[in-house]
């Protein structure tokens, strides 16, 4: 018998989403193939890095003509930015040309482990809380910042698995639970997942959701790959509302014991 499942929608801000896979719109071969995997990943929620990708400028190729910002949320970043003054730039202009106050930021701390500065990012949140934004914050897995995000008044926190691009999966499962137990805005994995079994842990974790770039753009199929995330996100929330069997040190039969021949 095929069991129903309750709606179960991730509510970022004042939008409720189908699907708790975000991914990125970068590092494809084209906007086609950006279209297809987007597509293929059933994500409600596509990241755009504003200083990277076209969303702005008619001359060249839009995204926007492969993907309908009314169908799909568009989630402008900072990607790129290393300080408090590029991000804010950034957003402001998103919002301007755009209308997005919904965004992530982003703001990295150097060129070779592209990890936050976390000083940086929490002095533009609480800048960009007071201007209206709906900020959804790319941060690192220290439940004490995290916190501090949150009292700023971001919209979600997205700490990191491990190093953006790596596809290392989750290196810090302890400091991810405790970030999530401590948290009452969704928590969203963001960079370092490397395959769909990562998306999956992070999922039966309780993790509210996961963002992916790099792991669905720089497969072997893109499009599979994209796939293959969208059920590995669906499994692993699953996984986490049925709620695991508990844990032993020793064998327990799987049958009863009690009434052998």
């Amino acid at each position: 018998m095929e069991v129903k499942l309750k709606k179960d929608f991730l509510k970022v801000a004042n939008k409720n989403l189908k699907s708790r896979l975000i991914v990125g719109t970068g590092k494809y071969k084209n906007f086609n193939e950006t279209a297809k995997a987007v597509k293929a990943s059933g994500a409600d929620m596509v990241t755009v890095a504003v200083r990277r990708v076209n969303i702005l400028d008619k001359k060249k190729p839009l995204l926007t003509d492969y993907l309908n910002p009314k169908k799909i949320i568009f989630l402008p970043n900072t990607a790129g930015c290393f300080n408090s003054e590029e991000a804010l730039r950034t957003l402001r202009l998103a919002r301007e040309m755009g209308g997005w106050k919904l965004v992530k930021l982003e703001v990295l701390g150097d060129k070779k482990t592209l990890y936050p500065n976390m000083i940086e990012t929490i002095k533009s949140t609480e800048i960009l809380v007071k201007e209206g934004f709906k900020v959804m914050v790319y941060c690192t897995d220290d439940p004490l910042l995290a916190k501090k995000l949150e009292d700023c008044g971001a919209s979600a926190i997205m700490p990191l698995a491990s190093p953006i691009g790596s596809g290392l999966g989750l290196q810090n499962k302890v400091n991810i639970s405790l970030i999530i137990k401590q948290s009452k805005v969704p928590v969203i994995v963001d960079a370092g997942i490397g395959t769909a079994s990562d998306a999956t842990i992070a999922m039966e974790l309780g993790c509210d959701g996961v963002l992916i770039n790099s792991a669905i753009a720089d497969a072997k199929k893109p499009i599979m790959m994209a796939k293959a995330f969208k059920d590995a996100v669906i499994s692993g929330r699953n996984s986490f509302l049925a709620g695991r069997m508990e844990k032993k040190l020793l064998a327990s039969p799987s049958s009863p014991l009690k009434g052998l021949i």
